[in-house]
């Protein structure tokens, strides 16, 4: 593996692009539906309640690209699709559903953090001197030399 190093993300390793589209949210969640079995394009799309066609197909083509699952047409009239875990996607269940279980296991601590931080920056703001969204003035250089 080409400038791969595990506590260093270089541009260069291919590692870098796998962590990328595999940790994705949707990719997670495609493989976390397809888990029970094989499924057609559009009862993924429901499962996945927000995803647009064209993401969901992207998300779809990178898994399949990377071996991590499957695409089966059907030959019936329209033409159906199916896609599947492969054996290879299959082995991210295992840390997937850690990953989730930690969620489940630390998500009120998280939510508690997050009003945190959100308490501290929403009184930072309200100490401004100007309302959000209105510009700063120029250098005092360019203010003192417009005629108004």
């Amino acid at each position: 593996m080409a400038d791969c190093d595990h506590l260093h993300f270089s541009a260069g390793c291919p590692s870098r692009l796998l962590f990328d589209q595999v940790a994705d949210k949707w990719s997670m969640m495609v493989l976390t539906v397809l888990d029970p079995g094989p499924m057609r394009f559009n009862a993924l799309k429901r499962h996945l309640e927000g995803v647009t066609q064209k993401a969901l197909t992207q998300c779809l083509r990178r898994l399949e690209r990377n071996g991590l699952v499957s695409r089966r047409v059907i030959p019936v009239s329209p033409v159906a699709v199916e896609y599947a875990i492969t054996p290879l996607g299959r082995s991210l269940q295992l840390p997937f559903k850690k990953l989730y279980a930690w969620m489940l296991a630390n998500l009120d601590e998280v939510e508690a953090a997050r009003r945190s931080f959100d308490a501290r920056t929403d009184t930072s703001s309200k100490r401004r001197s100007r309302p959000p969204g209105v510009a700063k003035a120029g250098p005092r250089h360019v203010r003192d030399h417009v005629d108004v």
